[in-house]
């Protein structure tokens, strides 16, 4: 089963590939995702930023050209609660912030908590 890459380094190198207007987005949203669940492992995979608690994807901070996505992996479970959730599938739900926008990091905050409640294990 392979790992996942979660040296600080490689983190760090993730942000630095990043374009300029995408740097300072993305360093808020890791930000507040950290602020309201100190806990939670960073690494990169599938070329994103992924936040896990205990070996379980939680979210992970998605860029596009003209905005970066905050991907909630449970976030199929969590559409009633929150409506901004947009996507459809299985699972994957996402909240859009568009670069040079500020972002709702209660609304962040709220969702990361959410997702951990759901995603904790018993």
């Amino acid at each position: 089963m392979r790992t996942m890459l979660r040296s600080t380094a490689l983190v760090d190198a993730w942000f630095d590939m990043l374009p300029p207007e995408q740097q300072d987005l993305t360093h808020v949203l890791r930000d507040a995702v950290m602020a309201c669940a100190p806990g939670l492992t960073m690494s990169v995979k599938w070329g994103n930023l992924v936040f896990s608690n205990e070996g379980t994807h939680v979210v992970a901070i998605v860029t596009h050209r003209d905005s970066a996505h905050l991907q909630v992996f449970n976030g199929n479970t969590l559409t009633a609660q929150f409506p901004e959730l947009e996507g459809h599938g299985k699972g994957l739900r996402y909240l859009r912030f568009r670069y040079r926008y500020p972002i709702d990091e209660e609304l962040v905050r709220e969702v990361v908590q959410a997702s951990l409640g759901i995603s904790a294990p018993p």
